[in-house]
């Protein structure tokens, strides 16, 4: 599968102003080192400064930040852990009904000996992937795909790992009309008693039922600069005060972060991006999320398959359980 990436200038998001200016300064720096120059100190000098500025202004992110970094254009995709994480990936098509949505990828992958089935939400990078894919907002035969993938994994007794990065489902009348809630819903609860591991990483955008459709996991994880929450902020925006300018307001009611969810028991673990997010260093993200992915799946290899059912089950029916996190008002 051909990789996505495109030759174009980095994309600066709002708050990396300063940052920016520091990146291009030492990019003109290295071309004069190259130039057989003597100014090996001033370059080490500029990088020190550069990664302590990165890691000040990453540690001070408001949700709406990251939210923006979430949606970087240049942030690794599912396509790219699929080129550069795995050893092996052979690509499944169709739900055998309607047809075959490029919104979701489904197929059988390999890490070293460890052999699992992926699904996961297919964005695009260039223009005419993203819209090809629907900017990764998925129709009803892509969750029916999905699903009927899945559930060949789960005879084949092969673990499910998902890569969720959704604004959310497509919402127009045609996926309606074709059963978009019933397919989503029917997801949900047929991951519940999937006898066979399942690890679910958020890798950027986690909106509503788009991402819970493949969200139903023994481990849920975030990429430490994605978000998760029931709708984007500037649908949270729309419905609470009808004003978009507001979205950044609702971003920080939606506690959408992965630190808060974490501390919530939202979610189960946090995986970390380098400094600056994962848009500055795909190969060395793609490094993590490979790691990660052997790890969690050595986790829950020996756990027997009707005590992971039970535990999944149990888990998500007590994630209302908040008693306690929250000061009592007077």
């Amino acid at each position: 599968m051909a990789t996505e990436n495109t030759a174009r200038e980095p994309v600066g998001l709002p708050f990396e102003r300063g940052i920016q200016d520091m990146e291009r300064k030492l990019a003109d720096l290295e071309v004069q080192a190259g130039a057989n120059l003597d100014i090996s100190e001033e370059v080490d000098a500029l990088r020190g400064k550069l990664r302590a500025r990165l890691a000040e202004t990453y540690a001070g992110l408001s949700a709406w930040d990251q939210v923006t970094v979430a949606r970087h254009p240049d942030r690794p995709v599912t396509t790219d852990y699929i080129n550069g994480a795995f050893d092996e990936f052979v690509e499944l098509h169709g739900d055998k009904a309607y047809g075959d949505d490029p919104a979701i990828v489904t197929g059988f992958g390999r890490i070293g000996e460890r052999r699992f089935l992926l699904v996961g939400h297919r964005k695009g990078k260039t223009t005419k992937a993203r819209l090809r894919c629907n900017f990764g907002c998925a129709h009803p035969e892509g969750y029916r795909k999905a699903l009927r993938k899945m559930k060949l994994a789960e005879r084949l007794g092969l673990p499910i790992v998902t890569m969720i990065n959704t604004p959310g489902a497509y919402p127009g009348i045609g996926a309606e009309e074709r059963g978009q809630a019933a397919a989503i819903a029917e997801n949900i609860i047929r991951m519940f008693e999937m006898k066979v591991p399942i690890i679910a990483y958020v890798i950027g955008e986690g909106g509503s039922g788009g991402a819970l459709g493949i969200g139903i996991a023994d481990r849920v994880l975030m990429l430490k600069y994605s978000y998760y929450s029931v709708i984007s902020p500037e649908g949270c925006a729309a419905i609470l005060w009808k004003d978009g300018a507001r979205s950044p307001e609702a971003a920080e009611a939606l506690g959408l972060t992965a630190e808060i969810l974490e501390n919530l028991g939202i979610i189960d673990g946090v995986v970390d991006e380098p400094l600056g997010g994962a848009h500055r260093d795909t190969d060395q993200m793609i490094k993590a999320m490979r790691d990660s992915i052997e790890s969690e799946l050595a986790g829950l290899e020996s756990v027997p398959r009707d005590e992971l059912v039970a535990r999944r089950r149990d888990k998500f029916r007590h994630l209302g359980g908040i008693e306690g996190r929250f000061p009592v008002l007077s």
